[in-house]
């Protein structure tokens, strides 16, 4: 006999996703935390993808936020002895203000509209990292702490900025795993500040908490895996195949954005 008590709380936490699209999302969420401990960057441009089409746009972005400081600290702790401390401060404090700013925003945004600025999002920040590592851009600490403060806007409302702070701390200097270390300090930051905005504006439901928390748990074996094979694999195809998935991602949900 089935407990109608139970079906309700199944209800309550999981909404109307079904068992395979979790799987599909759980699937993505250990690939892209693999490329993101290669590479740097990942998870925030991959899984929207899969996301969107299954929670739709204006959880994504919330459930991101918050799956990613379990996804974050666990590559954190993998590279932690790399953290730049000098680096971390001045970034992450100049991205708080602009983070809580860019959330409150993203919280207004609705529909079509949420789903069209992840997809241009998404496209944009492809050719930006591209140019600036072929500019070789060196940043002083003020323009560290003004890159910080643009970045916190946009983490705060968008998937997959990830990218942009990739490319702030390379700008600075840093190199090897103390980007990747440095990058996740600071985003565990940033998820937090964002998160709480999230849940004050009413976007983190119980079935968004669920779903964040499964992402994040799912992506702690892939930190393990990434250190692995970072000494023994080189990440320019992975970078390339996700650069291609995040193009035609992209230009899907700005597609679906125009035409609603």
């Amino acid at each position: 006999m089935d407990d109608p008590a139970a079906g309700d709380l199944l209800r309550l936490l999981f909404g109307e996703v079904a068992l395979a699209e979790y799987l599909l999302v759980l699937a993505v969420a250990v690939a892209a935390s693999i490329i993101g401990g290669l590479a740097g960057y990942g998870p925030g441009l991959l899984l929207p993808l899969v996301l969107v089409p299954t929670i739709g746009a204006e959880a994504t972005v919330p459930v991101i936020g918050a799956s990613a400081f379990l996804t974050n600290a666990s590559r954190f702790w993998v590279f932690r002895e790399h953290l730049d401390a000098r680096a971390f401060l001045i970034v992450a404090v100049a991205a708080v203000p602009g983070c809580v700013l860019g959330a409150w925003g993203y919280s207004l945004l609705t529909g079509p509209r949420a789903g069209l600025l992840i997809g241009l999002f998404l496209i944009v920040m492809v050719p930006v990292r591209r140019w600036a590592r072929r500019a070789e851009l060196r940043l002083s600490e003020r323009g560290m702490a003004m890159a910080g403060a643009g970045y916190g806007v946009l983490v705060g409302s968008t998937a997959g900025s990830g990218i942009l702070l990739l490319s702030i701390l390379m700008a600075a200097g840093l190199a090897g795993p103390a980007v990747i270390a440095t990058d996740c300090a600071i985003t565990l930051v940033t998820s937090v500040v964002k998160t709480g905005v999230f849940q004050a504006a009413g976007s983190m439901s119980p079935a968004n908490w669920a779903m964040a928390l499964m992402i994040g748990a799912a992506t702690t074996p892939g930190a393990f895996i990434a250190r692995w094979l970072v000494r023994r694999f080189s990440a320019t195809v992975h970078i390339q195949i996700l650069e291609a998935a995040i193009l035609v991602g992209g230009g899907v949900l700005v597609a679906k954005g125009l035409l609603a």
